[in-house]
């Protein structure tokens, strides 16, 4: 497990490129036959990617976590974004087709990730954060998530987001987690942008075409910057920057959300003639 430690809105204002990717970008988490973990101290998210080949991976405590098992004191939001696979939760099973999410609540002690076939392997990519209370775990399928279609096609901003993780379709301690996807021909997400001091947010991007990229737009309102992403890549966002982007073709992403308010509009808009 990576530890990240985030830059303030003071240090971001001098950091190089390089500097920047290596704070907040996370560039390689997807690997067939691996697990792998980012433990950001912004808000104690973790994100993670399992991608089981022939033999099933396995999700247990760490030292990092001070924990016998991953979640004793935490809470988990997981969407495979690849092939089938399914998640064994202790002695339950959650068959998962691309782009359907679990949740699985604090106290569950054993979890491994077992994909369908081993030629076209699932890709299981898994958010957390700490959590006070257990509730149960259940599948979401994108028809039980809640739709909102926003966006047009004049501001080249129309797209579709299923909230998956959220208060109105299940309860968790804090985590809130969906999708959103462009429709062809559009490219911008977030925008007007915003910030939410009660929380951070935490982008994937992935469906990006070949030799596509995403500049995502990050930092105060009045001194952004910005970072060029690729497929299946990660941005960690404290609740003190912006989150936007645009690409050069339309693309998805995944977004999470862990803090002190769940509801889905908290956000302080950003008047985009106001962003330097």
């Amino acid at each position: 497990m990576e530890i990240r430690y985030l830059a303030d809105p003071i240090r971001f204002q001098r950091m190089t490129t390089t500097e920047l990717r290596q704070n907040l970008l996370v560039e390689k988490l997807f690997h067939t036959g691996e697990l792998r973990l980012v433990y950001s101290e912004i808000d104690r998210a973790i994100v993670g990617a399992a991608v089981p080949s022939s033999e099933p991976l396995a999700l247990s405590g760490s030292k990092e976590l001070a924990a016998d098992y991953f979640t004793e004191r935490r809470e988990i939001g997981i969407i495979n974004i690849g092939a089938p696979g399914i998640v064994l939760v202790g002695e339950e099973s959650f068959h998962l087709g691309n782009k359907e999410a679990l949740y699985i609540g604090k106290g569950r002690h054993s979890i491994e990730f077992r994909s369908d076939s081993a030629q076209t392997p699932a890709e299981f990519y898994l958010l957390s954060y700490p959590a006070h209370q257990a509730y149960p775990t259940r599948k979401v399928t994108r028809e039980q998530a809640n739709r909102l279609d926003l966006g047009s096609d004049a501001e080249c901003n129309k797209r579709t987001i299923f909230q998956y993780l959220r208060p109105g379709v299940l309860d968790t301690c804090q985590l809130v987690m969906g999708l959103t996807e462009l429709a062809e021909g559009s490219v911008w997400n977030t925008m007007p942008p915003h910030t939410h001091e009660r929380r951070t947010e935490i982008y994937m991007y992935f469906e990006m075409p070949e030799n596509g990229i995403v500049f995502h737009f990050c930092g105060a309102p009045d001194t952004t910057r910005h970072i060029v992403m690729h497929n299946k890549q990660i941005v960690l966002s404290p609740s003190w920057s912006i989150h936007a982007g645009v690409g050069t073709a339309r693309y998805t992403f995944i977004w999470g959300m862990g803090g002190e308010n769940q509801e889905f509009n908290d956000m302080d808009g950003v008047d985009p003639t106001q962003i330097q």
